[in-house]
């Protein structure tokens, strides 16, 4: 069985590892290429796009694939909806495989944000310290508030940071703790936090962290996405596999 599994998350490496183990079951690792530097596996895998629905319904067919697992990064928007599509069109099985959305607890202040424009927008007129941790690709929504100082992180180095003027540029991969997220914070004088809903306990810390110093927090919702079964464990993957793999 020949499974495509799209990936660039910890949950996908973390099925890629675990199926690698199975017999019959051979899983190719799909990475979109934005990281510069990605923890590749040791099976098979590609880098780089499809070329939309169209491109990946040929792969599909060419490559005889059997069923995809869908363990993109929940703001991998136009991913999922090609690979619905593709799968739509093939007759390909397809199920979503990632983490569940951070909900906000007592102490949390949280501003809720359909986009990352609205995130640059809600900010204000007012300079602000402001700790931005969206992912280098959605920097440049930022450059509509250029009063603004921030401290912004991301793995990579951005091409290009001149739409910022007043900025701070730290590069690291997670996990990230609480204990390390609140010292930085303090550190850098933050009063206001910007992310994505990506969920998941690698970079949990931050919110934590916001928590603990009554900061608020600019949470950009995720992205809609196409309806499919859905697995929340390695463990439920595998069943499903089986489960495609037993019928005839």
């Amino acid at each position: 069985m020949r499974v495509l599994i799209l990936g660039g998350t910890t949950e996908a490496s973390a099925l890629v590892a675990a199926l690698a183990r199975r017999n019959g079951v051979v899983p190719v690792l799909s990475l979109a290429g934005r990281t510069e530097r990605p923890v590749l596996p040791d099976v098979a895998f590609r880098i780089g796009g499809f070329g939309g629905a169209d491109g990946l319904a040929a792969y599909l067919q060419n490559e005889a694939i059997d069923a995809i697992v869908d363990a993109t990064h929940p703001f991998a928007a136009r991913m999922c909806w090609n690979a619905a599509q593709a799968c739509a069109r093939t007759g390909v099985p397809i199920l979503r495989f990632g983490r569940p959305a951070w909900a906000a607890v007592p102490g949390d202040r949280w501003i809720d944000v359909p986009t990352v424009e609205a995130a640059a927008a809600v900010l204000g007129e007012s300079p602000r310290r402001v700790f931005l941790t969206v992912g280098r690709l959605s920097l440049p929504a930022f450059g509509a508030a250029p009063q603004h100082h921030y401290v912004v992180r991301s793995i990579d180095a951005p091409e290009d940071l001149s739409m910022l003027p007043h900025r701070r540029l730290l590069l690291a991969r997670g996990p990230f703790d609480a204990e390390a997220e609140e010292a930085l914070m303090r550190a850098e004088a933050v009063e206001i936090l910007v992310t994505k809903n990506s969920g998941g306990p690698a970079t949990a810390g931050k919110i934590a962290a916001a928590r603990r110093l009554s900061l608020p927090v600019v949470m950009v919702a995720r992205p809609p996405r196409p309806s499919m079964p859905a697995a929340g464990s390695v463990e439920d993957v595998v069943a499903w596999l089986e489960a495609h793999r037993s019928r005839p």
